[in-house]
Order: structure tokens, then sequence, then C-alpha cells
């Protein structure tokens, strides 16, 4: 293993991220006062408490993986898109680095970066509502886990883009929308038949609800379900890389 290589990509990444620290570490918590301001407090006066949960609180961690999700893909992206945008990929490929090497690097950045700015959302929802946590050791676990795969998936995105447009289309068209949809800020056994089982083939609600379940030990799903389309979900993702470098495809071309 070339622990240098691994080293000298994440410390490369981390740099960029340090540039821009303070918007980036400032704007998710803009973004959670906002989303607090209207739904916690305008909205959530006219809510009762959901599953037992007050409505401020139930929100945190759906608005924690709606940020997560579109950092991780971002960062991750841009991470590997910017040396074939540069022409400097060659001189990446040519390295003494294996494709596990790469990619531990890139996304090991990536996600450093997410999981820090979901710290800081979570930090920042603190000073809004009371936020108990069900299972404290299993919270940041799976905020890790949803966090990697979702680099993972950016990776692979960043290297079928072809221009800037392109990494924007998935995050914005099917994420975000796959996001709001998949119960982040709602419970899903609200829905009437037949939207309720629709909502249950978005696969980002068993996401949501397995993160929402380490908080408050109540889930709208089966927790081993969601655990288990976590895991799927990162092992298509680790597949369709593993194709990617085996075959070269929009890497050497």
């Amino acid at each position: 293993m070339n622990l240098h290589g691994i080293w000298a990509i994440y410390r490369f990444e981390m740099a960029r991220f340090g540039r821009t620290i303070w918007t980036s570490l400032l704007t998710p918590v803009i973004t959670t006062t906002l989303y607090f301001i209207v739904f916690g407090s305008a909205i959530g006066r006219q809510m009762g408490a959901v599953d037992g949960v007050a409505y401020g609180a139930f929100i945190v961690p759906g608005l924690m993986l709606l940020t997560i999700f579109s950092e991780s893909i971002f960062n991750s992206s841009l991470g590997i898109y910017m040396p074939k945008f540069t022409g400097t990929i060659y001189e990446l490929l040519s390295a003494p680095l294996s494709p596990v090497e790469t990619v531990i690097g890139y996304v090991g950045a990536a996600a450093t970066k997410s999981v820090t700015i979901g710290a800081i959302i979570f930090a920042t929802a603190h000073l809004f509502v009371d936020l108990p946590i069900a299972h404290p050791f299993l919270m940041p676990l799976y905020l890790l886990l949803v966090a990697v795969t979702f680099c993972l998936f950016g990776f692979a995105l960043g290297i079928w883009a072809n221009g800037f447009e392109q990494l924007q289309v998935i995050p914005l068209l099917v994420v975000t929308p796959l996001t709001f949809l998949g119960g982040a800020f709602y419970s899903v056994t609200v829905l009437p038949e037949p939207w309720r089982t629709v909502t249950l083939f978005n696969p980002v609600v068993y996401l949501i609800n397995g993160f929402r379940w380490t908080f408050f030990g109540v889930s709208d799903v089966d927790i081993g379900v969601s655990m288990g389309v976590t895991f799927a979900f990162l092992l298509l993702c680790l597949a369709a890389i593993v194709a990617i470098f085996r075959t070269g495809w929009r890497l050497k071309s």
C-alpha cells in the first residue's frame, strides 16, 4: 500500500477545501438556520409530534443527509474531474498508485469534508432543538457510511462527466428531488395510497430512515432493510469504479 501517495492526494484535496474553508463551513450554518426558521418555527408550530418526536428534531436527520448527499457528490466528482479537465489525469494514471489507492485518496478527502459539514449542521441544530441520540455509537458510523457511499458515487460521476454541466445534472435533477420526496421532512406513513407504496421504491427513503433510526429509534421502514439498501448502493458504486479502472473508460480516452 502506497501510503505516501494516498496522503499526497488526500492532502492536495484537503488543501483545496482549506482555501474556501470559511465559505464551506459558513454555508451549512446559514442554510440550517434558515431551514429551522421556516420548517422548525413557522411550520413546526402548526404540527404535532411525528412518531413521538418533536417536528423540529424530526427533520434534523433528513436535513443533514440532504447536505451530505450534495457535498459528497460535489467534492468527489470535482476532485477527479479537474485532472481530466486540465489533462493531468495521465500523470495520475502513470504514477505508482493502484486504482484502490487513488480512490482512497480522493474519496477519503471528500468524505472528510462531508462528515465535517455534517457535524457542523448537527452542532447548529442543537441551538434550536433538543436532539436526543438513541444510538450514539451507530449514528456517526452510519453518517460515515452514507458519506463514503455518495463520495464513491460522485467519484464515478466525475469520471463519467464530459463537462461542468454534466456534473450538476445528477445531483440537481435526480438526487435532490429524490431526497425531498424520500421523507427528509415528513414521515412517509402520512402519505395516502398509492403514493406511500410508490415512495418505497425511492432508495433514499431507506437511507434517511436508517439514519433517523440512529437518532430516535423509530423508522418508517425496517432498519435491516435500510442497512441492506445502503450497503447494496455502496457495493454498486464500488463495482462501477472497478469496471471503470479495468476498462479505462473515460480515463484513457
